[in-house]
């Protein structure tokens, strides 16, 4: 279904100059969509112009804030499909300036759907939350209905934003849902500094020979997804009524210790070392311990299952950054 769901189809992509957003587009272009790109660019935030680099000619790319409502009221006339990844994604600097984040990850949101309620009430609009709106797990593996307790600024935010969400569906009837993301990986990540998760930057210190510090001994257990596999899920949500509505957890049924993810990064990449370090208070803070998704309501809905493992998907990453490095660093 979802590869003809998009063809001839008007899609706007917020955030698509960054990881998920931009790897999303070129998926969307690839499909047959009309595909605008919105996008901030604020600096250390992972914008990067070359990620879009295979589809520059097929993609319109606007420069604008989406707390702009003028601004955005104009860029949703006429779209279909809204994917909203905009935002930011560093717990750290949630804590530094929770005012910020409060901006970029509730009030954005907000600002997105009003212009959609003004001015495109028919569009359907997707929103990626985070596994980190769970907090730290009262039981394994986390479903939908576990409490939402988050233990950072970033948490709250995405977890207000994404209730405005269901909320819009609930009082004006808007085509709105939303993802859960957990530990997403792949091409297209930012590599510049270590505030935006850990993955990326394990993947530049491996990929240059370098030493990587696990906290904690690495003992921490993940899910990771590569990116294919989450667009694949904001792609099914773009094109399936069931979603509407409804928040879907992300997640991979092989959860993985942080040991054993820099374990076969090392391995791939054919260098680098690591050792173990204790938690520096600032992280220890917020860190949720193990902390993994069932994924299985939107398995039962919409037929999505992770189809790369991360011994594939870290091959294909290392591959990325080796060709093309000084995109990224």
């Amino acid at each position: 279904m979802t590869s003809v769901a998009y063809k001839g189809r008007a899609a706007l992509v917020a955030g698509g100059l960054g990881f998920i957003g931009s790897n999303l587009a070129i998926r969307l272009v690839g499909l047959g969509a009309d595909v605008t790109v919105v996008d901030a660019s604020i600096p250390g935030h992972g914008a990067n112009a070359f990620n879009l680099d295979p589809v520059r000619d097929q993609v319109r790319i606007v420069g604008a804030d989406l707390r702009d409502g003028e601004r955005m009221d104009v860029l949703v006339r006429g779209q279909e499909v809204v994917f909203s990844l905009a935002g930011q994604v560093s717990h750290l600097d949630s804590m530094a300036d929770p005012l910020a984040d409060l901006g970029l990850n509730y009030a954005s949101q907000l600002s997105l759907l009003e212009a959609c309620r003004r001015s495109n009430p028919h569009a359907r609009v997707i929103f990626a939350g985070s596994r980190q709106q769970y907090g730290r797990p009262q039981y394994l593996p986390v479903d939908e209905s576990h409490p939402l307790t988050p233990i950072d600024v970033n948490g709250i935010n995405k977890t207000a934003a994404e209730r405005a969400f269901l909320l819009y569906h609930e009082v004006y009837g808007m085509a709105t849902c939303a993802l859960r993301l957990t530990n997403t990986y792949g091409p297209r990540m930012q590599m510049r500094h270590p505030r935006q998760g850990f993955a990326s930057w394990f993947v530049r210190l491996a990929l240059e020979g370098r030493e990587i510090e696990l906290f904690g001994g690495g003992v921490a257990l993940r899910d990771f997804n590569y990116v294919g596999d989450v667009v694949d899920a904001f792609l099914a949500c773009g094109a399936d009524d069931r979603a509407l509505g409804e928040v879907f957890n992300l997640g991979h049924a092989r959860p993985v210790s942080l040991r054993e993810f820099t374990e076969i990064l090392l391995d791939l990449a054919g260098g680098g070392s690591s050792r173990d370090v204790p938690f520096p208070p600032e992280r220890a803070s917020i860190d949720v311990g193990n902390v993994y998704a069932d994924f299985s309501k939107i398995r039962e809905a919409l037929g999505w299952s992770p189809r790369v493992d991360l011994r594939e998907g870290l091959a294909l990453t290392v591959e990325y950054y080796r060709a093309h490095y000084k995109h990224f660093w």
